[in-house]
């Protein structure tokens, strides 16, 4: 028995043998994208008859066959199996085995990675939500480690540190973050002395505004407000640029040639950081007083000298060094966080997007949370 379908011009069903035995289907011409449709409707013609022994698919007259031609046959194989058909692809050429087999089948069958639901109700969101936390935890615990060890080792070994990366992100994070530094802070200082200005004149005491400006400038507002505004330029640099290369696969082609990624790329970048954070501190620290001296002089009627001299009074030499331990611990985390969410990026020019915000995210988030517990400690040690 032979019947023939389709165009010649596309593509040609051959199909011989006996109802109820073994069939030999001869497919020829091309299949290809373009075809794809008219090869459909001549598949679905041919099953609806009885099911054979047996199918065996001949491909020696193919002139032509691309991916979604191999992704047809591919599912006409599926279809027969799933009828308990045995199938078999026979004399098929070169160009058409390899092109059958550069498709994966499994991957082919693998349910859509993303879900069909609608929506998943508030249990399983937040079941989701504290997975994704727990695994991130995970993640920051395990690159912490790393970091350690390699900071470790650099103060053990201190030619392996590669101190021009370290001169050059002292640079970026420090000296080109100076000018944003000391304007935010001039102007806060300045906010701070007028509206405690407003407050303290019903009762005559001017003179306590120098106090109240160095006291929150010096114990808090001057490391957080630094560490804040460092999150938001160098640690959403850090995080942009190692994402970077994990997406040029820069980050393998190091581990190839046998370097630490960690100590190669993230102990430079924190060991800036935590020495120019202090330093910008300090920078943050004066420039605030000198927002309030403003305020102080050119609208209080007070001088210089009983503003400076008040302001020496108000603060000790504790408070400055407390601040300085706290923008160290402070960069070390922007840095290290900026660090983490750039090794962890995984796909392209979004991923490098997604890593970037997470790092400024988190790096404040965490500096807010170490603020606090050290607001706790040192009112405890003072």
């Amino acid at each position: 028995m032979k019947s023939r379908t389709g165009n010649p011009a596309l593509h040609k069903f051959e199909v011989s043998g006996s109802a109820g035995g073994e069939t030999t289907l001869t497919i020829s011409g091309r299949v290809s994208l373009e075809t794809l449709g008219k090869f459909r409707e001549d598949v679905d013609r041919f099953f609806p008859q009885p099911a054979p022994q047996g199918l065996r698919v001949d491909l020696s007259g193919l002139q032509y066959l691309d991916s979604a031609g191999a992704l047809a046959l591919l599912t006409l194989r599926r279809r027969a199996e799933s009828r308990s058909i045995p199938f078999q692809f026979v004399n098929a050429g070169e160009e058409a085995s390899r092109i059958l087999t550069l498709l994966d089948r499994p991957t082919l069958q693998t349910p859509p990675l993303v879900s069909s639901r609608r929506s998943a109700n508030l249990l399983e969101q937040a079941g989701e939500g504290s997975r994704a936390l727990a695994g991130d935890f995970l993640a920051v615990m395990e690159f912490v480690g790393e970091l350690i060890r390699g900071l470790v080792f650099s103060l053990v070994h201190p030619r392996s540190v590669r101190w021009e990366d370290v001169i050059f992100y002292m640079k970026r994070a420090g000296v080109d973050g100076l000018p944003i530094v000391s304007l935010i802070s001039f102007l806060i200082g300045l906010v701070i002395a007028f509206m405690s200005s407003l407050q303290l004149k019903q009762f005559g005491a001017y003179l306590y505004v120098a106090s109240l400006v160095a006291i929150a400038i010096v114990r808090e507002l001057g490391p957080l407000m630094t560490g804040i505004i460092v999150a938001g330029r160098s640690g959403s640099a850090f995080g942009a640029e190692i994402g970077t290369m994990m997406v040029n696969e820069e980050v393998d082609a190091l581990r190839t040639m046998g370097f630490d990624p960690v100590r190669f790329l993230a102990v430079p970048k924190v060991l800036a950081a935590m020495i120019v954070v202090p330093l910008l501190t300090l920078y943050a620290d004066v420039f605030g007083i000198l927002g309030g001296l403003l305020i102080g002089v050119m609208f209080l009627d007070l001088t210089v000298y009983s503003y400076v001299d008040w302001t020496l009074w108000s603060i000790t030499l504790f408070d400055v060094v407390a601040s300085l331990i706290k923008s160290m611990i402070f960069a070390a985390l922007i840095a290290g966080i900026g660090c983490q969410r750039g090794f962890g990026v995984r796909g392209g020019a979004a991923a490098v997007g997604s890593a970037t915000t997470s790092a400024v995210v988190a790096g404040i988030f965490l500096i807010i949370v170490v603020d606090s517990i050290f607001a706790v400690i040192l009112h405890y040690v003072r």
